[in-house]
């Protein structure tokens, strides 16, 4: 009786985690389509007011939740600090990868976070990298290849750059995360608002770039540091807590999926063949390494 309780609460709460970090994936789908949406602001100014939301909402929560953030970030020290430079680096990239270029191109070179990650973690902590993975990321580069072919030498080139970019800088956030042992990352995440909202102030004060932006693009710019960063971490941070690897990775395929469906369905956004084909050979390459790769990975457990 009581073993059939315990293995309830546990479905229950495998459950509430497939659907929270399902729900963080539908929240940071939106970017595509949030900045689309910008009418003018540059990728500096977007930055500055999405941070300005991020930070003062982390703010709130953590210390409610944690206490005082900047304590947590001085007990966590230069990890944090890496992980929060790297994700000014990740926001910006993403950003200007979606100005740039498609957002089906953008959110798919996004998802090679994963495979940068896993060789950073070989490079720099010594995590040991399986050979499906080291495959996966051999097909992963075909499938960028295919994306990125037909773009070379035009402005679609360096939106994809920005986008590949982008996700190197979200691998060094994770190797961080590790590298300083967090319990949640939240802190890391304030601290990269903070230095997002320092490092654009000074980008756009450098060249003259305005902080008057039209009421349609500072409220998408502040709305989406709230919802889509801010809410999407919470409902992540929670649901990740009850759920494997295995089913963190596929769940997050939901952002990669979901993202060029809303601004085809709002914007009649089209993709090109060479994305969808070499997409496909990038998300095959994702799920191949999610599923075969935890496999492998528990079966050289002790």
């Amino acid at each position: 009786m009581v073993a059939n309780t315990t293995q309830t609460r546990l479905d229950i709460a495998s459950l509430q985690g497939i659907l929270l970090v399902f729900f963080a994936g539908v929240l940071w789908s939106t970017v595509g389509l949030g900045i689309r949406l910008i009418e003018e602001a540059s990728v500096w100014q977007i930055l500055f007011f999405r941070s300005c939301s991020l930070s003062c909402f982390l703010l709130v929560l953590i210390y409610f939740r944690s206490g005082n953030p900047i304590k947590l970030i001085r007990v966590a020290g230069i990890p944090a600090l890496v992980a929060g430079f790297s994700l000014v680096i990740a926001y910006a990239g993403g950003i200007y990868s979606i100005q740039e270029t498609s957002v089906a191109n953008a959110m798919l070179l996004f998802a090679t976070a994963p495979f940068f990650t896993a060789v950073l973690g070989w490079i720099f902590l010594g995590e040991r990298v399986t050979k499906v993975t080291s495959l996966a990321i051999l097909v992963a580069l075909i499938g960028i290849s295919i994306m990125v072919a037909d773009k070379l030498g035009g402005v679609e080139f360096g939106g994809s750059i920005a986008a590949i970019g982008s996700a190197l800088g979200f691998a060094v956030f994770t190797v961080s995360l590790r590298w300083g042992k967090f319990v949640e990352m939240m802190p890391a995440v304030f601290l990269s608002g903070i230095l997002g909202v320092l490092i654009s102030a000074g980008i756009c004060l450098s060249s003259n770039l305005s902080f008057d932006l039209t009421p349609n693009d500072l409220s998408i710019a502040l709305c989406m540091g709230v919802f889509q960063v801010g809410a999407g971490l919470v409902s992540y941070t929670i649901g990740s807590k009850s759920l494997p690897a295995t089913q963190l990775a596929l769940l997050s395929l939901a952002e990669v999926l979901l993202g060029p469906l809303w601004v085809w369905l709002f914007l009649e956004e089209v993709i090109s063949k060479q994305t969808v084909f070499g997409g496909f050979v990038l998300l095959s390459a994702l799920v191949f390494n999610a599923i075969l790769g935890q496999k492998s990975f528990e079966t050289t457990v002790p």
